[in-house]
């Protein structure tokens, strides 16, 4: 690690927080197909387990108005507890900050629902608490597209900064040499990354001669 490289997202120096992937926000996403959102989502969380991030799980209001976590984000996350809070900026609520901070890391980097509300708010006052805030765009999703740009544009004049869960996934891996998590993370490219996931399935198969679908990773002597 030197001085330039700790300025990226490392499994070492960051916390993820998951806020209010829950079924009515969802409802009131209108920025982006909430599929996509879904997946991107879940696809982070995955990362997050492969390379031991600590991540925060919180929702808002769940039996009375929100819902429950999407079930497939509880799963990668392998049932986390989860912060439930009234508030709709979480860094009000005591719990999730406490749980934040407890982590000891400075970066920290948020996805959740919405981006206008739920995102923004806890991103500006985690900065003016002298955090280091990265925001996962497309793991984020607002009421309107306007919405969820002049949120984007409002963290970024307020210091946080902006990335793609598929950014966020490969600055952790960084190096194809770190057979600890390789195979792990070209399972969630192939589960989540759209056509570059189908370029990893072409490169095993075709390239590498592994068996179709369900070929051990083992047998690739080099990424794709």
């Amino acid at each position: 690690m030197t001085a330039a490289t700790e300025k990226l997202l490392t499994p070492d120096n960051c916390v993820v927080a998951f806020i209010d992937h829950q079924p009515q926000m969802s409802f009131g996403v209108n920025s982006h197909d909430i599929q996509t959102i879904k997946n991107n989502t879940v696809g982070l969380a995955k990362a997050c387990k492969l390379f031991n991030v600590p991540t925060v799980l919180t929702t808002v209001e769940t039996e009375s108005f929100s819902g429950y976590t999407w079930p497939e984000l509880v799963d990668a996350l392998e049932g986390q507890q989860t912060i439930e809070r009234t508030s709709m900026n979480s860094w009000e609520d005591e719990g999730f900050a406490k749980a934040v901070k407890a982590t000891g890391k400075k970066k920290l980097v948020l996805s959740g629902l919405w981006t206008e509300v739920c995102i923004a708010f806890p991103a500006i006052c985690a900065l003016d608490e002298g955090f280091d805030v990265h925001f996962v765009s497309d793991a984020c999703g607002g009421t309107t597209k306007e919405a969820h740009d002049m949120a984007v544009q409002q963290m970024i004049q307020a210091g946080a900064k902006p990335r793609t869960w598929q950014q966020v996934i490969l600055e952790f891996q960084r190096d194809w040499s770190r057979k600890a998590t390789y195979n792990g993370i070209m399972d969630i490219v192939q589960q989540h990354s759209g056509g570059y996931g189908m370029g990893v399935d072409y490169a095993y198969t075709m390239v590498h001669k592994a068996n179709q679908r369900g070929a051990n990773p083992q047998t690739i002597k080099k990424a794709a």
